[in-house]
């Protein structure tokens, strides 16, 4: 005797199930990636408004550096020294312009603009990466100074914070013995 219910064939209500869950599962998954996208895109905007505004306000802070060189070079003048007045007016109009675009250019601009540089002179683009990570560096060796500087002015640990630190005499720093040898305590 062969049991009627395991040997029949799939049925018509069968399918129409799996297909409906198949079609709620892809809607879900739409919904979802149409959701992904939109906070990516908001997230962009978002960058994108900040970098705007602070090229904005880098922009002004430059825009004030050439005040300020064309003061020198006024200066240098008044003092009779007409070369280094004409670099320091030189040195003006060109933080001048730089202020300018900062100010004036948006972020995907900026964007293209850097990529049509790094295309038309890598070299240009190298040395502007080796400088960015000298300053980089100087920045980080300073602020490792003043940390190790704020940690020797505040003295050196309580004797107990140092004991349950490190094992041995309390205020003797401990030196690991090599492998093999014997330690002798007078």
């Amino acid at each position: 005797m062969s049991d009627a219910t395991t040997l029949r064939p799939p049925s018509q209500s069968d399918g129409k199930a799996s297909t409906t869950t198949q079609d709620q599962a892809q809607d879900a998954s739409d919904r979802t990636q149409e959701k992904a996208r939109e906070l990516a895109g908001s997230a962009q905007e978002s960058l994108q408004q900040q970098v705007g505004q602070r090229a904005k306000q880098a922009g002004e802070q430059v825009s004030g550096a050439a005040e300020d060189l064309r003061s020198v070079g006024e200066e240098l003048r008044k003092q009779g020294k007409q070369g280094p007045a004409k670099i320091a007016d030189r040195a003006a109009e060109q933080t001048e312009k730089a202020g300018s675009y900062l100010s004036a250019t948006e972020p995907e601009q900026m964007l293209h603009d850097v990529e049509d540089l790094g295309r038309e002179r890598p070299w240009a683009m190298l040395a502007g990466g080796l400088a960015v990570g000298v300053v980089a560096a100087r920045f980080l060796k300073s602020s490792s100074r003043n940390r190790y500087r704020q940690r020797s002015a505040a003295g050196p640990p309580a004797a107990g914070a140092q004991a349950a630190a490190a094992p041995g005499v309390a205020g003797t720093p401990s030196v690991p013995e090599p492998a093999g040898s014997a330690v002798v305590c007078p």
